[in-house]
C-alpha cells in the first residue's frame, strides 16, 4: 500500500481544505482542535493528514516529510518555493498582505522622501522587494507574532501583515495604508513524490481542480 501524508496547518486553511478533501472521497476522522496526536488518519488507510505550524509546510513538502501540503502564497514567498510542484491555486483562506501603520503616522510623507523607514514584519522577502520596487530604504524587524505591537511602542514606522478583516489593526488604532498582494492557499507536491506515487497523488489533484472549479 502506498501512503500518502498531507501536511495541513490549523485554523482556516484546515477548515476550508476539508470540502475540498471530501470531493476527493478523503475525510479526517479527528479534529485537530481537540486530538493531540500530530497524524490524524482518515477513512483512507492510505491517507494520512500531519499537523505543522503554517510556516513549516512547504518544508514538510520539499523535504520528503509529506508528499502534498496546502499553504498560503506568502509562506511559499518566504519558502522560496525550491523542489515543490505547485499545480493548484485552491483560492481558500484569502486574505492579503499590506502595510499598515498608527493612524497618526504621515505615511505619504514618510515614503516620498526618500527616508529610511524602519518596518517590522516576518514577511521580510515580501517586504524588502515592495519598498525596493517604491524606491524607499527600510529596516527590517523580524517578528513572529502581535506585530502591531511595533508601531504602538515606537520599534517600527510600519508593519507588514496579513490582513483579512481589518478588525485587529482598528482595535490597535493602525490602519492599512497599502495593500501588497492578494494571498489564497496553494496547493503543493513533492517531486519526487509525483513520480513515485503519481497516480494516487493525481486522484486527488484531479478532485481538488474539479471541486475548485465548481465553486
Amino acid at each position: 500500500m502506498t501512503m500518502i501524508t498531507l501536511a495541513l496547518s490549523k485554523g482556516r486553511i484546515f477548515d476550508e481544505t476539508m470540502p475540498l478533501l471530501a470531493a476527493a472521497g478523503i475525510e479526517v476522522l479527528e479534529d485537530p482542535e481537540t486530538s493531540r496526536k500530530l497524524i490524524l488518519p482518515t477513512n483512507k488507510p492510505e491517507v494520512r493528514v500531519v499537523m505543522v505550524r503554517a510556516t513549516d509546510v512547504p518544508t514538510y513538502v520539499q523535504h520528503g516529510g509529506a508528499d502534498i501540503g496546502v499553504t498560503g502564497k506568502d509562506t511559499l514567498i518566504e519558502h522560496g518555493g525550491q523542489g515543490l510542484f505547485r499545480p493548484l491555486d485552491l483560492k481558500i483562506a484569502k486574505c492579503r498582505v499590506s502595510v499598515a501603520v498608527r493612524s497618526d503616522f504621515d505615511y505619504e510623507h514618510a515614503v516620498t522622501q526618500g527616508s529610511r523607514l524602519k518596518v517590522a514584519t516576518k514577511y521580510t522577502a515580501i517586504a524588502r522587494e515592495f519598498f525596493a520596487s517604491k524606491g524607499v530604504h527600510v529596516d527590517l524587524i523580524k517578528l513572529y507574532g502581535s506585530m502591531e505591537l511595533a508601531p504602538l511602542t515606537g520599534m517600527a514606522d510600519a508593519i507588514v501583515d496579513l490582513v483579512s478583516t481589518g478588525n485587529t489593526l482598528k482595535a490597535n488604532n493602525l490602519v492599512e495604508v497599502e495593500r501588497i498582494m492578494d494571498i489564497s492557499s496553494h496547493l503543493v507536491v513533492n517531486q519526487a513524490a509525483l513520480k513515485l506515487k503519481q497516480e494516487p497523488l493525481r486522484h486527488i489533484i484531479d478532485a481538488f481542480a474539479s471541486a475548485i472549479r465548481q465553486d
